[in-house]
């Protein structure tokens, strides 16, 4: 309930959310695969991005095994206008997370995998040793596994945090600009454009070798020169991947919908920025960060041997 996981935004009127179109509907999960990852979830006591942020594709995803695990609690520090994970104070981080995520990385058999935390404001280096402690579980585990972390922005750690979490070596390292800058105020007020794009750029100062990426939702009122002026930017940090996906309004004290973008719209969105020189792009109205995480680590290392000459 919005009052219960959303105490910062209770105060706020409630915005219509307009009925979804034909190409936004998802069916319920219902397979057996999904039943058994969210088993495997359960019995080593693990969040996932999945479940707090509403994710449409949570069924899809849970039925071939592919989950994306959320360490550090289920309460963010922040309150993202966007967001559906819950906020206020988070709890002491568990020591024993990291090996019961890597457990759970060797029981599901996971190719590939995305970490992601919520926003950890309290912690003096915002979360970055227990991503560390996380990744190098998860290689001691299940070594053949390439490891995607979607890391908060460290917008308030020590110097140095970005560095622990790079010194661990990802195979993918993910921050998201979540929109455009102009909409930063209303929609992630405690972030800053520029600080999340030069943490990027910082990625690969540190390791040229690590692929870098990040993603906007479109919907939430911006316009196509402002997504395009986006991806010129990532570029301008050497990103190597970008998603953009439709926004979706979790309850009604979120903010609103502006509107519904085409899948013809989106596809634009997919030819420019290829044409911008992203090895990667993934642009649809359900893509999310972690969507299809696997079969695009896969194409994203083709790319970069392709361009390299090496294929």
């Amino acid at each position: 309930m919005p009052d219960q996981r959303h105490p910062e935004k209770a105060h706020r009127p409630d915005q219509e959310q307009p009925k979804k179109p034909s190409w936004i509907r998802v069916k319920a999960p219902t397979s057996e695969g999904y039943k058994q990852t969210r088993d495997i979830m359960r019995e080593n006591r693990l969040s996932t991005v999945c479940e707090e942020a509403g994710c449409p594709n949570v069924g899809e995803c849970w039925s071939q095994g592919h989950a994306t695990m959320m360490i550090m609690g289920e309460i963010c520090t922040r309150g993202c206008t966007f967001c559906n994970v819950a906020t206020g104070k988070p709890n002491a981080l568990d020591v024993f997370e990291p090996g019961r995520v890597a457990h759970a990385v060797q029981k599901l058999g996971l190719n590939h995998v995305v970490i992601t935390s919520v926003d950890r404001d309290d912690l003096d280096d915002g979360g970055a040793e227990h991503f560390a402690q996380t990744i190098r579980a998860i290689r001691h585990r299940s070594p053949s596994s390439t490891i995607e972390v979607l890391t908060p922005d460290f917008l308030k750690s020590k110097p140095g945090a970005l560095e622990i979490v790079v010194e661990a070596r990802p195979d993918v390292f993910n921050h998201n600009l979540e929109t455009v800058p102009h909409l930063y105020p209303t929609v992630r007020p405690g972030a800053r454009y520029f600080h999340s794009l030069r943490l990027l750029q910082k990625v690969k100062e540190l390791d040229p070798a690590m692929f870098t990426k990040s993603g906007i939702m479109v919907g939430l009122g911006e316009d196509r020169g402002s997504v395009l002026q986006v991806m010129d930017d990532m570029r301008a940090a050497d990103i190597d991947f970008m998603t953009i996906g439709q926004y979706l309004q979790p309850t009604p004290k979120h903010h609103r919908v502006d509107r519904f973008v085409t899948p013809e719209e989106f596809a634009g969105y997919e030819k420019s920025a290829y044409g911008k020189g992203f090895l990667m792009v993934s642009a649809t109205p359900l893509t999310r960060s972690s969507y299809h995480a696997g079969d695009d680590f896969a194409q994203l290392r083709d790319a970069r041997l392709k361009k390299l000459g090496r294929a």
